[in-house]
This record gives structure tokens, C-alpha cells and sequence, in this order.
């Protein structure tokens, strides 16, 4: 077993001290972790050249990662030089009122294009996941490494394809939840305090479809049937796991792919909704338990043709999934939940995938090429596109997932942090 020994340093001597906000968007996807922002009085139209640019900050380093805001910092990940001129991966704090940065701590080596985890936030612990599989809980207020965990090394962690580690760990309760998938770990709960194993899941035979291996989605969290479980995609497909015990409750393999499985699941009541790229396409189950087993309906398909999202993601609102369709596209398409009829699907506002998220009635779609925001009216009768803008920075891939924190929009491009002002009026 690994003994994991990383050095840190601080960028910054003093750290000050906030007080916890209440809109605060502490993981990836927000608080929740579904995409969804529950923040009112934005705009609700963008005109001219879209909502104002309050700041921009540099020297993030190459990435795709985006941002959790809690108690007043902004923290994200990044390849770039430390102070030796050794080019590492670091974890990256900033302070949210004046933007300068706190401190950055060394995860692991660098990636070709780097780091794709969102660096979860937990009261007074940070965690994140390497693209090496160098997993590190550190210190919020100075970025002391508190502990660590190799997901290769310690449990005999490998991903389904070639662009490494790549989800956001999650934590529920005690217990910190994370993928490596290996053979006797394909997920491990860790105490969130100390590291220590509390259970590792084998899975059995879902189907031939896929590959072995961890796919490149953060895990969700749903009570289900009356039973706690962590559902995600991996390389064979979507599985589910029993919160206390690691037991493995379900899967699903024919939404698996060979190349990549990336999208989180969608999860309401006991209906649980998977989508992949790369000619798959989208599936909606319905779990049910007999006794102490679940099984899984399939209750509609969708191929390709009718909605596979790449990347960036879907969001549940209403009875309605909203997201972009198409295989390194992001069409617009809002369909209904239980019955997968597609309600509409307009020409794409921008080029290539889109990352979705919701608030105010309103979705915005981030594209990954020619810096292009746009927002669109979460409203199922009809397509609405209430405003574009282009960000000065998007030669692309812009694949950092939007965030909406206290009126205000953040987009990472690589190196670059922006932050717009959504504010009505």
C-alpha cells in the first residue's frame, strides 16, 4: 500500500476568517449536486453584450475543473509551475471579496490538458482527486495535507479509457464516496476524517457492453425505495450501492459506451435517468425492491438520434430533463422525464457540447467553443432563447461547468476565472 507524502505550500501567510453563506456551492454541481441553483432575482433576459464582467483572474493553470464557493473562498484545480519550477497539479484557493489567492497545495503530477475534479468542500476539510488517482483531504482554511489516498495504489483503481481520474469525490454523512475502479473497489467509502476504509464494493456481471474500469461521472446520492445509495455511471454502466454497507444493489449496462460514460445519472422517487455519448444515447429505470433485492425496468430507450448528451450534463426540472444533445454538440432539447417525448430541439446556439445549469427559471448553456453563454427559458411548451453573450476567452474546449453564487455567474476557461454579474436590474 501507498504512503502518500505530497508537499504543500502557501501562497499567502494569513488566512482570514468568514462566516458561512447560505447560497453557498460547496461541490460540483451545487449543493445538491444536480445542477440546479436555487438563487432568484436574476436576469431574465441578456441584452447588448450580455450580463456585465465584474472581474477576471489569471494563472489558474490548464484544466477543465470548475469552482466551489463556501465560507468566502473560491476553490478550484490547476496545472501549472510552483515556485521550484516544477509543473505540478495543484488544488487552488482564492479569497471571494478581494480574489487573491490563499494558498495552493500539490495533488500529483500534471495532466497533458489537466485536472477535471471540482474540489468538494466540507466545513473546515477540502477534498480532491488528482488525475493520477492521488486523492487528498486538506486543511479549508491553509491547504495542509491532512491525508491521502493513491486510488490506483491503494485499491487497484483504473479508468475505462485513456483520460485519466476525473470525478469529484462526494461527501455524505461520515463517509466520503469515490470510484476507483478496480476489480474488489469499484466504489469505497472513506472516513472523511482520517481516510480509513469503512467499505469497498466489487461488481459483478452487469452485460458485455463498456469496459472495465471507472468512467468519468461523479457519483450522486438518492434514497431509493427506502434504501440510502450512491448511483453513477462506470464503464460498464450505471450501478447503484447501498450507503451503509457497500453493497451492491443494481445495474444497467446497455447505456454503457466503450470510449467514455460521463453525464451523472438523474434520480427522482425511485426513476432514475442515464445518458451517454459516443452512439449510445438515454434510458429511463424505474428501481423497485422484492425484499432485499431491486431489480431494474427499463420504461423507454432513446437512441442517439433522438439524445445522447456528451458532456456537460442534464438538469431535472419540473417533469422536464433539460440538456444538450449530440455527440461533441449541444443541441438544446427539453424532454419529458417519464415518457422521454421530446418537447423541443432548436438549432444549437453555439458550437460543440454545452454545460447546463438551472436557476430562476432559466437555463444557461455554456459552449465549449467561440466563448458563446446563452440563456434559455426552462419552459417546456416552447423554445425561448432570452439572450448570447461571448466571453473574451473561448477558443475552446471550455468544458468547466458554469456557476451561479450569490448573483453572480463563474466561468473557467483553462486558466482564466470570470465572474459576471447576473443581478436583475
Amino acid at each position: 500500500m501507498k504512503t502518500c507524502v505530497l508537499p504543500f505550500l502557501f501562497l499567502t501567510a494569513t488566512t482570514p476568517v468568514f462566516a458561512a453563506g447560505t447560497n453557498d456551492w460547496p461541490q460540483f454541481r451545487g449543493p445538491h449536486g444536480d445542477g440546479i441553483c436555487g438563487e432568484t432575482g436574476l436576469a431574465t433576459e441578456w441584452n447588448g453584450d450580455g450580463p456585465h464582467m465584474l472581474w477576471k483572474v489569471e494563472g489558474l493553470g490548464k484544466g477543465y475543473s470548475t469552482v466551489s464557493i463556501a465560507d468566502g473562498r473560491l476553490l478550484t484545480m490547476g496545472d501549472r509551475r510552483g515556485p521550484d519550477g516544477q509543473e505540478s497539479q495543484f488544488v487552488i484557493a482564492l479569497d471571494l471579496e478581494t480574489q487573491k489567492e490563499l494558498w495552493a497545495t500539490r495533488v500529483g503530477p500534471p495532466h497533458n490538458d489537466g485536472p477535471r475534479c471540482t474540489p468538494t468542500i466540507d466545513g473546515p476539510r477540502v477534498y480532491a482527486l488528482g488525475t493520477s488517482g492521488d486523492l487528498v483531504c486538506l486543511e479549508t482554511a491553509s491547504g495542509r495535507l491532512l491525508w491521502c489516498k493513491s486510488l490506483p495504489d491503494d485499491f487497484g483503481g483504473k479508468m475505462m479509457s485513456v483520460w485519466k481520474f476525473s470525478e469529484s469525490p462526494l461527501v455524505d454523512g461520515p463517509r466520503l464516496i469515490c470510484t476507483p475502479g478496480g476489480p474488489d473497489a469499484t466504489m469505497v467509502a472513506l472516513g472523511k476524517e482520517n481516510g480509513d476504509l469503512i467499505w469497498k464494493c466489487a461488481m459483478p456481471d452487469i452485460g458485455n457492453g463498456g469496459k472495465d474500469g471507472a468512467g468519468y461521472t461523479t457519483v450522486v446520492v438518492a434514497d431509493i425505495e427506502g434504501v440510502r445509495q450512491y448511483v453513477t455511471i462506470v464503464g460498464r454502466g450505471a450501478i447503484s450501492v447501498e450507503a451503509e454497507t457497500g453493497r451492491f444493489l443494481w445495474g444497467y449496462n446497455r447505456i454503457a459506451n466503450k470510449v467514455a460514460n460521463i453525464t451523472s445519472p438523474v434520480v427522482r422517487d425511485n426513476l432514475v435517468f442515464v445518458t451517454t455519448s459516443y452512439k449510445t444515447g438515454s434510458a429511463l429505470l424505474r428501481i423497485s425492491k422484492q425484499g432485499d433485492e431491486f431489480q431494474v425496468e427499463e420504461v423507454y430507450f432513446l437512441g442517439p438520434k433522438e439524445f445522447e448528451n456528451h458532456h456537460g450534463g442534464v438538469v431535472l426540472v419540473g417533469d422536464h430533463i433539460y440538456g444538450g444533445d449530440g455527440q461533441n454538440n449541444g443541441t438544446p432539447v427539453c424532454l419529458e422525464l417519464e415518457t422521454g417525448k421530446i418537447c423541443w430541439k432548436p438549432e444549437a446556439p453555439g458550437p460543440r457540447s454545452a454545460a447546463v445549469i438551472y436557476a430562476d427559471g432559466h437555463l444557461i448553456f455554456r459552449y465549449e467553443r467561440d466563448g458563446v453563454v446563452a440563456l434559455i427559458e426552462a419552459n417546456p411548451d416552447s423554445y425561448r432563447l432570452k439572450g448570447t453573450f461571448k466571453t473574451p476567452f473561448g477558443k475552446g474546449p471550455s468544458w468547466a461547468y458554469p456557476v451561479i453564487h450569490a448573483g453572480k455567474l463563474y466561468l473557467r476557461d483553462k486558466d482564466v476565472l470570470m465572474c459576471y454579474d447576473l443581478r436583475a436590474n
